[in-house]
């Protein structure tokens, strides 16, 4: 896959100073868990899944979770598993024609309900298995952190594949404070253990939530509800280090068309270009990268390019992370930037500009005075007939 293909080569050429890289299953792990992006769940029971994919009905989505968790009912699971090796199975039916091929198809994975459905789900798309990233690991927890990660690594053993695991952290042991150290230590050791395979962290921010009853408005990001906040401080601070951690869920979606004008961003001018729920996932994403959070999930299709768009590097984080790094080899310790209002500092910096020069890599750089506003409006030009998204 590779970020922004829905973009002519015009458009392209106007917008960006170094354009994405493709991106397929098999690339090196520390380019792939930068490389999720707009993460989009979507319930295991639908029946066009096959369809969605074979036809790129979003042609933004770059990755996307098939759920059998709390997006179906407890009395759906049979029926979703089935349908979703149904579903995978036309995928790789059509990938073996050439209808598809693995450029063409986001990162897929399965969420799963426990560790010993994942074994007999992975059984049971036997083949088609091999069209799959990994499997997401709700409610992960020290009860059962060993079962998925144990169980994860025969699967793979098994297919011939690599898979990956992304636990989420969503249980109260984990919030609540008596017993969040503890917890917290205990999965680390584990996770440590299991590096190699683990994509990403992810956060599960309603359930979290709903724990306390509490439930955000689409003017309050996740960052104001402060027992979520702090939670969020300990898990980068706990395993920002050595995993990628990506952000929570936004709930909220708008189903009209956005249709604007090509205009500086919203922090240069001072207003807001969108409608409530889309500015609110505008600052939300922007505080999920700014404390070292990559990638998020999302709950609808119109959150895609929004989120993505923004993980676009700017030009002159691009050229900043190129002058530390060249910078390196221990001539010098301390240099102006490129755009002259700061300086870099080769030691304190150069893991920042490593994950940027990542970044850039998957998402591609932006000219100057290019943003994510640019490829929000060269989406609606070029797509226009698509009209509003669905659920």
């Amino acid at each position: 896959m590779q970020y922004f293909n829905f973009l002519s080569d015009s458009q392209k050429e106007d917008i960006f100073f170094k354009q994405p890289g493709a991106v397929t299953k098999d690339s090196p792990k520390h380019i792939l868990e930068y490389a999720l992006g707009a993460t989009l769940y979507i319930p295991g029971n639908r029946k066009d899944i096959a369809d969605m994919m074979i036809k790129q009905k979003y042609p933004e989505l770059c990755s996307v979770v098939f759920c059998l968790e709390d997006s179906i009912g407890d009395c759906e699971v049979l029926q979703a598993e089935n349908n979703l090796v149904q579903q995978a199975e036309i995928i790789y039916q059509a990938h073996q024609l050439g209808n598809i091929t693995e450029d063409d198809l986001p990162l897929m994975f399965i969420r799963v309900r426990e560790p010993e459905q994942m074994f007999e789900l992975g059984n049971k798309l036997g083949r088609a298995l091999h069209l799959f990233t990994g499997f997401v690991f709700p409610k992960f927890s020290t009860f059962n952190a060993e079962r998925y990660l144990d169980t994860l690594s025969v699967l793979s053993k098994e297919a011939g594949i690599t898979l990956y695991g992304m636990p989420i952290f969503e249980t109260p042991d984990l919030l609540a404070m008596e017993t969040r150290t503890k917890a917290l230590q205990e999965l680390k050791s584990t996770l440590v253990f299991y590096q190699d395979v683990i994509l990403n962290i992810r956060i599960g921010a309603t359930d979290l939530c709903g724990l306390y009853g509490l439930r955000r408005k689409p003017q309050t990001s996740i960052y104001d509800i402060m027992v979520i906040a702090d939670f969020m401080k300990d898990i980068i601070n706990y395993f920002g280090l050595q995993f990628v951690i990506s952000g929570p869920v936004w709930e909220y979606f708008d189903n009209s068309v956005i249709s604007l004008p090509s205009q500086a961003p919203y922090w240069e001018t001072g207003t807001e270009p969108f409608n409530q729920y889309t500015n609110g996932l505008v600052r939300e994403t922007l505080l999920d990268l700014a404390n070292g959070i990559h990638g998020k999930t999302v709950i609808h299709p119109s959150h895609l390019k929004t989120v993505q768009s923004l993980h676009v590097i700017s030009i002159e984080d691009y050229l900043d992370a190129l002058s530390i790094v060249e910078s390196a080899d221990g001539t010098r310790g301390v240099m102006k930037s490129s755009f002259s209002n700061k300086m870099n500092e080769v030691k304190p910096h150069f893991s920042w500009a490593n994950k940027i020069l990542f970044k850039s890599e998957i998402f591609g750089v932006y000219h100057e005075n290019r943003s994510y506003i640019d490829i929000l409006t060269a989406k609606e030009k070029t797509f226009s007939n698509l009209g509003s998204y669905g659920s």
